[in-house]
This record gives structure tokens, C-alpha cells and sequence, in this order.
């Protein structure tokens, strides 16, 4: 009988392998006992000594890395006349600098090991440890990628994007074991930044071979983990760039820092600038002659999620100076804050007061529970063309923390989601599209009516908030916390009240139905409106100035524009009163504000009459909504109510949603039900919901609900 080989497979191993056993590497050049090397490792010595508070013996050896505050290092006066020119050989050595660094706290542990053990002066000591990585953060200035040119070459910057491309993670050797074919003497390469670098000859004098073998699995040769990422630059419409490519650049991350960011992160980098050849035309003649520049990473600060490799801070990459806070809280002072907020967003476009209402709790959006569901507030615009969608949409994007914009009709499925592109070598790396880019911000769709091939694409994104994909192996989940802002025409060019929203649109009710805001434009000729239209457009152009006499307007609602009164309707305490000027908020301003309270007030809680008041019209629209072609009123509708009325506690910066805000948040409720259930005949049917499943019919109208008896 012949038996084959059996292998044992071995699991449970313990202990798990110190990385302090591993053989010490260090490669700082030009060291000297008492040299300059020398001395700018004992200054940073001293400064880790001074403050040894800040630094954790222990998990610095399991990580083999510590963090180094720039700001916190140079606030140091000791240090500084110690090292007077650390910037400068920060800024144009900074391979060198971070070298001494990182030797400087690997003494420092060495020391540390030594007091535990009780060793003292020169007696021997056996314990390893490897390299110990400084990873500096808060480098200033921030550098703009138009201006990332090739005079950087060899420097340390600092630049701030968004990640739109991760690739895998790989193995990066750094030193390779090889063994000489004809006397097998073992030596070791390093490979200078990944190239594969083969000995030119034998260390064996007496050998004059030339030909070696690669010992992959030696315990000389040394792997780190690998990864790239492109960053692009973050674009703001005040800086007059647009129309072109954004500016991307190639990241390498290596040990700790791999998979420290996804696709849709607002990061802030800092590595030193190198060149390698471009990958495009490797094949090509002209390969020699053309590099590209990449950034080797020390660092990283996610903005997204406070962190730089676990601490950090800053709320997608928006810095607050001490003049915004004064001028946060002087909006906050104002009488009639909501009404100022409204009138401020968008005020190219006349009127429409309720539209940007539902608008503005959009953009500050509410709270997510801890149950799962979403905290983002999304809102659809309906409406015959030219009457300012487009223009409410822009301004949405320019306020916005974080706003990405997008043309439905030049848009693809990939585009709005995730795409899985091939690398070289049959790997795959995800590329993120708009919703993944929105992420915590909002994500404004127009021409939305021209998309219905990538309406099934933005089902999970809306209500999930997050983005699966599983193409070739692959299968992962994204973040897409936005909200998403639609505007869209209807079907022919013109609004027909005689048919549902659905219809008008085209658009299935899975998608409707996720919309909490649904507000329907129309283009009614009315003489007043025209005239005082026409006076704005007129006066935003060129200065006109209107001789009418103001107190004919019907605008006028009460005696004191400022007051607020529980009684008068929201659709008329948002509007201006007869001659009366806002001071609106600048868009940078605005801008700030809603950062500003994103980031602060982040989970207002409901007051005992706001949760009353929000569940006795969640069960009166259930009441309503009892025939068999309605659409019926969920609990998604009363979700919706409870986070636009933590978005309007948002607006005032209050932690506590109060009754008047709740019944803000059910006027404009009711205003959107009325424009989505109204029917031809001028009674609100639920039959034609906005959900959009009943009948077009115009028999229906004896079954409707007029405005008066149900509002």
C-alpha cells in the first residue's frame, strides 16, 4: 500500500509574535556621535522626555508609529533654540527630518524598556525593536493642487481633498534576500521605493558570479503593506474654475495608513513629493522620458470622520475662524432667525417662500437614530420650465457644507453610485460617483425627469443611506448620507392637474414615496404677482427702482414684520412685509452658519407638545387616507415630520424642538399635500397622493376633501 503526504494545518497558535523581536531599521544617513544628526535626534529626545505625558509606550510599540503635532512641537520654546531651522528642514528634508523623529522615540521606548528592567549604564541588552514611524500632522500651508508643481519635488506638503479611487491592498517589499547560485552567500537589497533592484555582484570576494536567486521567503526579506488613492481637489464655485477636469494627484499609503480612507472621504494629506514614470506609456519609446508626481503619505486627517489614524479634528475639511463665531452669533440674535434664513437662500428667485423653506430644512437636516433610520430630509421640485428650479438648486450646492451637482440628463448609473474599474494585473479598485462624494452633505439632481433608466439606482441611497455594489467578487457597502435634492419638468412641458405627480413625471412610487417634501410649480398668469415679479428682476439688473405705492401690496400681514404670531400662516410670516429689507446672510456666511450647525447641534430632542401635535396630524392624515386606491400613510411619513422638525430646531440652534416648530414643519406639510393631492376640479382628493397610485380621473373630485373642511 502507498500512502501520500499528509499535512497538518496548525490554528490556535499562541503567543501572537511581538513586533519587538523584529530586527531594528533605521536609515538616517549621515549619522555622527555628536554630529548634526545627532544633536537633532537629542533635541527631539528631550522634547518626548518633556512631554511624555502625550505619548503611549505601549501602543506606539504595536503600532510602530506616533503622531507629531507641528503646532504643539513648535510651541516648544526649549525645542525651538534647540532646532532652530526644523521647518526649513522639515519643509525641503523632510525624508531626514522625520527620520530623526522617529529614531528619537524609538531611543526613547529603548530607555523606557531599560528603567523596567532595571538595567543601568552600559550592561548588555538583547530586546529588539523595529523602526518607529513619526506621522506629522498639522504641516501649514495647505497647498492648492493648481499650484502642486514640479518645484515640490523632494518637499513635504500638505493637501486637502477628496478621495474618489481606492485600489487593494497589496505587498510592497522593501528588502529583498538573495542567494548567489554558485557559493549560496545570502545578501540583502534594499528596493528604493518598491523598483526591483537585483545585487551587482557577490559580497564573496572570491565568487565572481553574477547571477542571483530571490529568497522570497527569508527572514532578511522585509514586506509593509501597500496601497494607492487619487485625491481631487475640492472646487469652489467662488474661485471662477469651472468648466474644466478637477485636479487629481496619486497618494501611496503604506503600513498603518493603508485603509484609512474610502472613496468619498474629505482628507487632508501630507507626504513628501516624489516622481515615477507614467504607467500609460511604460510600453511606449517615450516612457523614459516622461514621470508623473505622487505624493508619499506621512500622514493622513480624515475630516469626514474626526480621525487621523484614530484622533484628529476638524468637520469636512471647514475651519472656523474667530469672526465667524461672532457672526454666528449674531444671526442667532435675530428676532425672526427662520424667516431671515428662508429670504437668504436663493434670493435671485422672487417668492416661492414655502419651496425654500422646505429647502433650507434640507440642508440642515436631521438626526440619525439609533434604530437605523435616516436622518437626511429629501425634497422634489415639480414644475413648468423657467421658474428658477435650476437657480434653487445651484444655490442649495453653494451653501451647502458639502454639495456636489449633477444634470440628470448627462448622467449614468456609475455615475451617481459606485464604479469598479480594472487595475493592472486583474485587480479592481472602487471609483465613487456623486452620491458617494455627498456623503454627509447633499446631493442636488437636476433634470431629474430625464434619468428614469437610473431611477432604480438611487432606491437604496435614499433610504438606506448607503451604496452596495457586488460586481466580479467584489462586494462592499459605501456610506451615501446626503439628501437628495431633486428638480424635475413634467411630461410635455407643462403641469397637468388633471393627472398624478407620477404621471406628470413618469417616476415609480418606490421612488416617490422616499421624497419627504414633493412641491409642485406652477406658471399661473397673475397680474399682481407679474408686477411685483417683474420689479425684482428688474431691480437685480439694473438698479430699477419701482414709484408704486407699497401699501397696496398684499403682502402686508401684520404691523410688526419681525413679530412672530402662532395664528398667521408660515406661507405669509416668510414673506417680506411692504417696504421692509431683510439683512440677508451672504452666501460664505450662510455657508458657515449651516457648518456650524451641523456640527454642533447634532441631535436635537422632540418636546412633549412637538411629539403630540406631530402624532395628531400623522393620525389624521391616516384618518383620511382610508380608500383602496390612496396610497396609505406609514410610519415613513411620520418620520419624515420628526427630522424636518429637528432640522427647524437646527435653524435656531436650539437643542430642543419646541410646538411652534412642529407646526412650522406641518404648514409646509400641508402645503406640499395640497400642490401633490390637489385635483382638476379644486378639491384635494388622497386618492392622488403624492406618492402618485390614483386615478387621474376628474370623477373622482365628489370624493375629495375641500381645502376649508380639512385644513
Amino acid at each position: 500500500m502507498e500512502l501520500r503526504i499528509i499535512r497538518a494545518r496548525v490554528f490556535n497558535f499562541e503567543p501572537i509574535l511581538q513586533l519587538k523581536n523584529f530586527k531594528t531599521q533605521h536609515h538616517v544617513l549621515g549619522y555622527k556621535k555628536d554630529g548634526p544628526t545627532d544633536t537633532k535626534i537629542k533635541s527631539c529626545l528631550d522634547f518626548i522626555e518633556r512631554h511624555n505625558h502625550l505619548y503611549n509606550v505601549a501602543e506606539i510599540e504595536e503600532r510602530r508609529c506616533y503622531l507629531v503635532d507641528i503646532k504643539v512641537l513648535m510651541n516648544d520654546q526649549i525645542f525651538n533654540d534647540q532646532w532652530k531651522t526644523f521647518l526649513q528642514n522639515l519643509s525641503n528634508e523632510p525624508q531626514h527630518t522625520i527620520n530623526c523623529l522617529g529614531l528619537a522615540m524609538h531611543h526613547y521606548i529603548i530607555s523606557e524598556w531599560r528603567r523596567e528592567l532595571g538595567i543601568v549604564g552600559t550592561q548588555e541588552f538583547h530586546m529588539e525593536l523595529r523602526i518607529i514611524r513619526a506621522r506629522v500632522f498639522n504641516f501649514e500651508p495647505i497647498l492648492q493642487l493648481k499650484n502642486f508643481k514640479t518645484q515640490h519635488h523632494g518637499k513635504l506638503v500638505a493637501v486637502r481633498g477628496t478621495i474618489i479611487r481606492v485600489s487593494n491592498a497589496k505587498l510592497l517589499c522593501s528588502h529583498l534576500a538573495f542567494s548567489c547560485v554558485s557559493c549560496q552567500t545570502e545578501q540583502v537589497i534594499w528596493q528604493d521605493e518598491g523598483k526591483h533592484t537585483t545585487p551587482g555582484s557577490c559580497i564573496n570576494t572570491s565568487c565572481k558570479s553574477r547571477t542571483f536567486i530571490p529568497l522570497r521567503c527569508s527572514s532578511s526579506t522585509h514586506t509593509l503593506q501597500w496601497q494607492t488613492v487619487r485625491l481631487q481637489e475640492i472646487l469652489a464655485d467662488n474661485q471662477g474654475e469651472g468648466g474644466r477636469v478637477p485636479r487629481t494627484v496619486e497618494c501611496e499609503l503604506t503600513e498603518d495608513l493603508v485603509e484609512s480612507c474610502v472613496p468619498g472621504d474629505i482628507v487632508t494629506i501630507t507626504g513628501i513629493v516624489k516622481k515615477s514614470e507614467e504607467t500609460a506609456l511604460r510600453k511606449s519609446s517615450a516612457a523614459a522620458n516622461m514621470c508623473t508626481l505622487f505624493i508619499d503619505t506621512v500622514s493622513i486627517v480624515n475630516n469626514k470622520n474626526n480621525s487621523i489614524s484614530s484622533k484628529g479634528s476638524g468637520h469636512l475639511g471647514i475651519e472656523f475662524k474667530t469672526q465667524d463665531y461672532y457672526a454666528i452669533q449674531d444671526i442667532q440674535a435675530e428676532p425672526n432667525l427662520f424667516k431671515l434664513l428662508v429670504n437668504s437662500l436663493c434670493p435671485s428667485i422672487f417668492g416661492h417662500e414655502m419651496v425654500k423653506a422646505g429647502l433650507l430644512l434640507a440642508l440642515f437636516g436631521g438626526c440619525h437614530s439609533t434604530n437605523g433610520s435616516r436622518g437626511d430630509a429629501h425634497v422634489l421640485i415639480v414644475g413648468d420650465p423657467g421658474l428658477g428650479k435650476s437657480q434653487m438648486l445651484h444655490a442649495c450646492c453653494a451653501v451647502a457644507p458639502r454639495g456636489v451637482y449633477v444634470c440628470g440628463n448627462t448622467s449614468t448609473t456609475s455615475g451617481l453610485t459606485v464604479t469598479l474599474s480594472r487595475e493592472g494585473g486583474g485587480d479592481f479598485a472602487l471609483e465613487a460617483g456623486a452620491l458617494v462624494l455627498a456623503d454627509q452633505g447633499v446631493c442636488c439632481i437636476d433634470e431629474f425627469d430625464k434619468m428614469s433608466a437610473q431611477h432604480q439606482a438611487l432606491l437604496e441611497a435614499m433610504e438606506q443611506q448607503s451604496i452596495s455594489i457586488a460586481k466580479a467578487s467584489v462586494v462592499c457597502s459605501l456610506p451615501a448620507r446626503t439628501s437628495v435634492i431633486a428638480a424635475a419638468n413634467p411630461v410635455g412641458g407643462h403641469y397637468n392637474r388633471a393627472k398624478t405627480v407620477a404621471e406628470n413625471l413618469r417616476m415609480g412610487q418606490a421612488l416617490l414615496s422616499r421624497f419627504d417634501l414633493v412641491f409642485i410649480l406652477l406658471d399661473n398668469p397673475d397680474e399682481h404677482l407679474d408686477t411685483l415679479l417683474s420689479e425684482h428682476v428688474m431691480a437685480s439688473l439694473s438698479g430699477f427702482q419701482s414709484n408704486r405705492n407699497p401699501s397696496h401690496s398684499t403682502q402686508s400681514f401684520t404691523e410688526n414684520p419681525n413679530s412672530v404670531q402662532s395664528d398667521i400662516p408660515l406661507s405669509e410670516r416668510l414673506k417680506p412685509g411692504p417696504g421692509e429689507e431683510l439683512p440677508l446672510i451672504p452666501a460664505p456666511l450662510l455657508h458657515k452658519y449651516l457648518a456650524y450647525a451641523r456640527k454642533y447641534v447634532s441631535k436635537p430632542e422632540l418636546s412633549t407638545e412637538a411629539a403630540l401635535l406631530l402624532q395628531e396630524f400623522y393620525l389624521n392624515l391616516r384618518k383620511h387616507h382610508h380608500s383602496v386606491d390612496a396610497t396609505p400613510v406609514t410610519t415613513r411619513q411620520l418620520e419624515s415630520l420628526v427630522r424636518l422638525t429637528q432640522a427647524r430646531a437646527k435653524c435656531e440652534l436650539r437643542e430642543e424642538a419646541s410646538k411652534q416648530d412642529a407646526q412650522d414643519v406641518i404648514d409646509i406639510m400641508k402645503w406640499s399635500l395640497i400642490d401633490t393631492s390637489l385635483n382638476g376640479g379644486g378639491g384635494i382628493d388622497f386618492t392622488r397622493s403624492q406618492h402618485g397610485s390614483g386615478f387621474s380621473s376628474k370623477s373622482n373630485v365628489s370624493f375629495g376633501f375641500y381645502l376649508a373642511e380639512y385644513f
